[in-house]
């Protein structure tokens, strides 16, 4: 069965929370890692990753009742927030995943005002899915299909771009002739991030590669 990656993101009036924080802090990360329908709406857990945590905490302390219902910081230190919080509602994007008889996959990651996400479907079901999302007043793009996959087709564009940087400066070298110190000066990123989208990306290549090797 085919693989997609998708991409979908709400109109600009809609554009708010994590959406609009995406777009106005492209070189900070965050990641949907869980969400799941509750009695009383969506229960969420988000990661962020910015140079400054304390801009996604305020957003959520004002955030009102009508969009965030509750939620609790799970951790937080220099650069990274986990939070689990409470839509009262079930958001657009997961509606359409279940009418469409498609199954959410996390993470998924917030890029642009953009949710990016990998499907394992059908061409009727993705077909579908579009089709559901749209007539919600969200954009809709499929970013590829592959039929087997490769573990970099997993990766996150800003993966790609760090590791693609960090083979180019030499860091994955024997010995290394680069230190983490000055791929973040050439990325123009903290050292903390480059340390934890690499991480992120060289799990994703190395279970990837595993799972395929027992099979």
């Amino acid at each position: 069965m085919p693989r997609a990656q998708v991409k979908f993101k709400p109109a600009r009036e809609q554009l708010g929370g994590p959406f609009r924080l995406s777009t106005e802090y492209p070189d900070d990360e965050f990641r949907m890692l869980s969400a799941h329908p509750t009695e009383d709406g969506l229960l969420v857990v988000l990661e962020a990753t910015m140079a400054d945590p304390t801009i996604i905490l305020d957003l959520f302390e004002n955030a009102p009742e009508t969009r965030i219902s509750s939620y609790e910081v799970l951790h937080t230190d220099e650069h990274t927030v986990l939070l689990q919080f409470q839509l009262p509602f079930i958001p657009p994007p997961y509606r359409a995943l279940f009418a469409s008889g498609n199954i959410p996959q996390f993470p998924y990651t917030i890029e642009d005002g953009w949710i990016v996400c990998d499907l394992t479907t059908s061409q009727e079901r993705l077909s579908q899915f579009k089709a559901e999302l749209e007539e919600t007043g969200f954009r809709f793009e499929v970013v590829r299909v592959t039929q087997s996959v490769d573990p970099t087709d997993l990766l996150t564009n800003r993966q790609r771009q760090f590791m693609s940087e960090a083979i180019e400066c030499g860091y994955y070298d024997s010995p290394r002739e680069c230190s983490l110190t000055d791929l973040a000066d050439d990325l123009g990123i903290s050292k903390s991030t480059v340390s934890v989208v690499l991480h992120r990306a060289e799990e994703t290549i190395v279970k990837e590669f595993f799972a395929k090797s027992v099979e």
